[in-house]
């Protein structure tokens, strides 16, 4: 018998039963709730007369409506101007209070992006399948759990069930070999594999990133990447358990202590591929191919590296792919054959679930200190992931080292992320982005989005323009740039 894959291993144990049409049944262990997709599965739960299956698997934060501006809120839930924002927000309280669901409300400790503080309080755990109306749940992957976004009705019926019918994906390896130059991070190598596999590449997939590179990747680089499988097409991406994984989850809140974390970690060593697992596609990059990306389309798959230029449409062979090309370099305001190097921008936007934990926000840091951002840009936002992160960043001085480079300490929210709250690019605004998607309107009505990682970020912020990070990093960096 052929060994299993971490996709079949974690399939197998959540299945209940599979359906003559070919469907499954699997049971889900965490389902996590915001504001935006879960009014519609209460109201539906409230209608029919019935209570959540298992109320202690739900966990629900506000992220999408919460504004980021610390004097709006002030006041909590009542402060927030925005008519619907502020709807969404208390009709998320009032369900959880009527059925009793565990909440970290707008102004609490633990309160955060629901997929920041899944993983940072140990409500995600390995060998988990955990569910989230939000199509970037494939972030929790990275702890070695199967975990995907699901939609409203489905919401409902985990709710009610505990179970979700799902027909099994295929399994695709992406396998990042060698080691990083100093300088490139998790971004840059997420944005490189959707610029080879394409958004449609891992479509029917559930994606295994392995290989030098990501095992040397801390669990916040492993999110960051699987965080993005999504954008390759794919449901899910996830991450072998190991050493890292176990260290990362010890002593969380919400993690087994004791004698029962013994146990548990025991089992959740089993969590990797087989060494004869057969996947339905292997895909493998470089390591030390990778440089420090710039998404330059509207789409994630068209980006490329900072010394490269905006590519030319009349190049492309293929009529579909140019005509796409055309309209988004329209859209975006570029030119073909442009630097990339050349692009200005209007605002900076450091935050999302892709690139707003400790580790992204020292990043940025590192670039900043000592520096200010140049006149030419309008804001620079920087937008913790949780209110866990920004008091720890605050502990380290890191919130002083943004506002003297003239930056936004802003709280935690989804923020400019995706345009739900007041944080919105105008028409025609260039933004260098840590978030996951570039679409056209993504980050408001005309706004033009440019994917990058935080220490890229943090570079265009001072420089006007994007810029290779490394020319502004420390020395050693430097000395490595080819």
């Amino acid at each position: 018998m052929a060994g299993q894959t971490l996709y079949d291993k974690l399939w197998q144990d959540h299945l209940i039963k599979n359906c003559d049409d070919g469907s499954s049944l699997i049971y889900i262990d965490r389902h996590l709730i915001h504001e935006v997709t879960s009014p519609q599965a209460f109201e539906g739960l409230r209608l029919a007369g019935r209570k959540p299956w298992r109320k202690d698997s739900l966990v629900a934060t506000p992220d999408h409506n919460v504004p980021s501006e610390a004097i709006e809120r002030a006041a909590g839930v009542s402060g927030i101007r925005d008519d619907i924002s502020r709807i969404q927000v208390q009709t998320l309280d009032e369900n959880c209070r009527d059925f009793d669901v565990v909440q970290f409300g707008i102004n609490e400790p633990g309160q955060g992006i629901v997929h920041v503080i899944g993983p940072e309080t140990g409500v995600t755990l390995p060998g988990m399948t955990v569910v989230c109306g939000d199509s970037h749940t494939s972030t929790h992957g990275a702890l070695g759990a199967l975990a995907h976004g699901i939609g409203t009705s489905e919401v409902e019926h985990v709710m009610a069930t505990q179970c979700l019918t799902q027909k099994k994906m295929k399994n695709m390896l992406v396998r990042v070999d060698g080691q990083l130059r100093p300088g490139v991070t998790a971004k840059d190598v997420v944005l490189a594999i959707i610029g080879k596999i394409g958004t449609a590449g891992g479509t029917g997939y559930a994606i295994e990133f392995g290989g030098e590179v990501i095992r040397a990747m801390s669990m916040e680089g492993r999110m960051t990447v699987c965080n993005m499988a999504i954008e390759g097409g794919a449901r899910a991406g996830m991450v072998a358990v190991d050493q890292i994984t176990l260290d990362y989850v010890k002593g969380k809140p919400y993690a087994p202590k004791g004698e029962v974390w013994d146990r548990a970690a025991e089992a959740w060593s089993d969590l990797y591929s087989d060494g004869d697992a057969v996947f339905d596609e292997v895909i493998v990059l470089g390591g030390e191919d990778i440089e420090p990306q710039v998404s330059w389309g509207t789409s994630p798959e068209m980006v490329a590296p900072i010394s490269a230029q905006v590519p030319t449409p009349s190049k492309e062979s293929d009529a579909t792919k140019r005509t796409g090309m055309e309209r988004a370099l329209e859209y975006m305001g570029l030119s073909a054959g442009q630097s990339i190097s050349d692009i200005k921008l209007d605002r900076v936007f450091i935050g999302s679930c892709t690139n707003s934990r400790i580790e992204d926000l020292r990043a940025a840091a590192e670039v900043a200190k000592g520096r200010r951002k140049s006149d030419s840009v309008k804001q620079v936002l920087i937008v913790p992931g949780s209110q866990a992160v920004k008091a720890q960043a605050e502990r380290e001085g890191l919130h002083e080292i943004f506002v003297e480079a003239g930056f936004e300490w802003r709280e935690p929210s989804c923020s400019m992320c995706l345009a739900m709250n007041a944080d919105k690019l105008g028409a025609g605004e260039h933004c260098a982005s840590t978030s996951n998607r570039n679409f056209e309107g993504r980050q408001g009505y005309g706004g033009r989005t440019h994917l990058v990682s935080p220490s890229m970020a943090a570079a265009a912020a001072i420089a006007g323009h994007f810029v290779d990070v490394r020319e502004l990093a420390p020395v050693q960096w430097q000395e490595e740039v080819v």
